[in-house]
C-alpha cells in the first residue's frame, strides 16, 4: 500500500519543477509579458504559487513565513500576486517561491494529513493538511498554463521531441471534420 502523503508530496514536487523550468532560458521580458487577454504571464504564475504555498501549507497551520514577501499585504485582496512589478526581479520571485516550497515541505513533513488548519478566505474555513491535494492541483494547473504560455513564447513544450509529430496528428484529425462543419 502506498503512502498517500508521500505520493501527494511527490506529485507536488514534480509540478513545482515543471513550473520553474518554464522560465529557463527566457529573457526577463518574456518571463513577464502578458500572454493572454487577462494578462497571464510566467513570472506572475510563480509569484502567485509562492503566495498559495505560504497560505495553504503555512499560515493555515499557524506557520507564517519568517520573512513576508514584498507583495504580501494585511488585506490579501490588495496583493499584487499575478504579475511582477518592475522592482521585483525574477531572481527574487523564484527565490521566494523556493523558500515558500521549503516552508511547505517542512509543514508536510511535520504534520499528519488529518492535522487541522484554517484558511481565512475560504467559505468553509476549516481544513486539514489534506489541503496538500488542493496545493498539488493548483500547482499542476498553473504548470499546465505555463506550458502553454511557454509554447506561445518560443514553441518550447515539456515534450518537445513529440510536439511536431503530435501537432500533425491533431491537425489531421481536425481536418477530417472540416468538410462536415462546412456542410452545417
Amino acid at each position: 500500500m502506498s503512502d498517500l502523503k508521500a505520493d501527494l508530496s511527490a506529485a507536488l514536487h514534480q509540478a513545482r519543477t515543471v513550473m520553474l523550468t518554464k522560465l529557463d532560458g527566457l529573457p526577463e521580458y518574456d518571463r513577464r509579458r502578458p500572454m493572454t487577454p487577462t494578462g497571464t504571464n510566467l513570472l506572475g504564475l510563480v509569484k502567485h504559487l509562492a503566495g498559495l504555498e505560504y497560505g495553504y501549507l503555512g499560515e493555515a497551520f499557524g506557520r507564517p513565513p519568517i520573512e513576508r514577501p514584498s507583495w504580501f499585504r494585511d488585506d490579501p485582496s490588495t496583493e499584487i500576486d499575478l504579475w511582477a512589478t518592475p522592482d521585483e526581479s525574477s531572481e527574487y520571485i523564484t527565490a521566494v517561491y523556493r523558500q515558500a516550497c521549503a516552508h511547505s515541505d517542512r509543514t508536510i513533513a511535520e504534520l499528519d494529513l488529518d492535522s487541522p488548519g484554517q484558511v481565512a478566505h475560504w467559505v468553509e474555513g476549516a481544513t486539514t493538511l489534506g489541503a496538500l491535494v488542493r496545493m498539488t492541483a493548483e500547482t499542476s494547473q498553473h504548470a499546465g498554463h505555463a506550458d502553454i504560455l511557454r509554447e506561445l513564447i518560443d514553441g518550447r513544450t515539456t515534450a518537445d521531441a513529440d510536439a511536431a509529430f503530435l501537432k500533425g496528428k491533431v491537425q489531421q484529425a481536425a481536418d477530417h471534420f472540416r468538410a462536415f462543419d462546412n456542410d452545417v
